[in-house]
């Protein structure tokens, strides 16, 4: 099943174009990653994919429904804002910085939009709150705050908050970029997890090994369009394409 789809999605700043048609179908547990230069619209890409950037041309569709307009009698009407903020609930997104609340515990800052958005009990709220730190090795930092953790632990816990919302894919967007060297293998191992119990993932990131090892597959992108595609493993051992080759006989 399709979770999320790009169908011709353009974007353009001013006069130039970031996004160029770009195609992009994600299947129900894939993890795709999204490689190419600096430029080459990737974030921007994942930023359309939930509408915090609006579209020039084409539509994003979640499990086939159109996100972010309605339409009525052959025509699209553009949703509301709170319509459209439900339909983003599906969607979670960790960025390169982590933006936790500094005054709330990593408990509290993982269990507020669940009980102030989704109206969840707070008791049942905590509960998974408390599975998911869990399963991102956080479980002896519920009543921490945000200072006293490191820069992969608060990254960490901004996966964690964006789960507690129970999205059907998750954009990561290079979420090692920001961090210390020695901290990148710890955020990384937590989205292997992800990987494996079998959340469907889009992932901007430079970092090569998790890419082979972890990626379905690989999407190349350059100049705002998507050049190559193809299992993860065999694309990066065999491009064809000479943009993606020269790309990876420089990163690898």
């Amino acid at each position: 099943m399709t979770v999320i789809e790009a169908r011709s999605v353009t974007k353009r700043f001013h006069h130039h174009t970031v996004l160029d048609n770009v195609n992009l179908s994600v299947s129900k547990g894939e993890t795709v990653c999204l490689l190419g230069p600096s430029g080459a619209g990737k974030s921007t890409l994942l930023r359309c994919l939930n509408l915090l950037e609006p579209l020039d041309a084409g539509a994003v569709f979640l499990e086939g429904d159109l996100l972010g307009f309605r339409e009525q009698r052959g025509h699209l009407h553009e949703l509301s804002k709170s319509r459209l903020a439900r339909q983003r609930r599906h969607i979670g997104m960790v960025f390169q910085h982590f933006n936790l609340f500094p005054h709330m515990t990593v408990l509290e800052n993982i269990i507020e939009a669940p009980v102030g958005v989704l109206k969840q009990p707070k008791t049942a709220a905590k509960k998974h709150a408390l599975e998911l730190l869990d399963l991102v090795g956080l479980s002896d930092k519920v009543h921490e705050y945000p200072a006293s953790l490191s820069g992969g632990q608060q990254q960490r816990v901004a996966i964690a908050r964006s789960l507690a919302m129970r999205p059907k894919v998750m954009l990561f967007d290079e979420p090692t970029s920001a961090l210390d060297p020695e901290l990148v293998s710890e955020v990384l191992e937590a989205m292997k997890t992800l990987a494996v119990e079998g959340m469907t993932m889009i992932v901007v990131t430079h970092e090569m090994g998790f890419a082979r090892e972890v990626a379905d597959r690989v999407v190349f992108m350059a100049d705002g369009a998507v050049v190559e595609e193809g299992p993860a493993r065999e694309m990066l051992a065999n491009p064809k394409v000479d943009r993606t080759k020269d790309f990876l006989a420089r990163v690898l």
